[in-house]
């Protein structure tokens, strides 16, 4: 059975309680007998291996490769044409 993590709306009391995937939600603080609400966490993510953000969403810093092969090719010719 999971432990759920509930939140007193009134005093901020956090208490945790063991409950079936099919109990309802608690609704009453064990310390005020005021309104609570369960407390949701985001899952823990990892990202490993090549790729993600280093490689697909950061700027390229100087001397690396930031743009297309045509945009080279276009910059080559037009120094070619300048040394004429």
């Amino acid at each position: 059975m999971p432990i759920y993590e509930y939140e007193c709306n009134s005093c901020r009391y956090r208490f945790e309680l063991r409950q079936r995937f099919d109990d309802k939600p608690v609704a009453r603080c064990p310390v005020c007998q005021g309104t609570s609400r369960r407390v949701f966490y985001p899952a823990p993510i990892i990202f490993k291996g090549s790729g993600f953000y280093v490689t697909d969403y950061r700027k390229p810093g100087p001397g690396e490769d930031g743009g297309s092969g045509e945009e080279k090719t276009l910059a080559k010719e037009g120094s070619k044409g300048t040394e004429d």
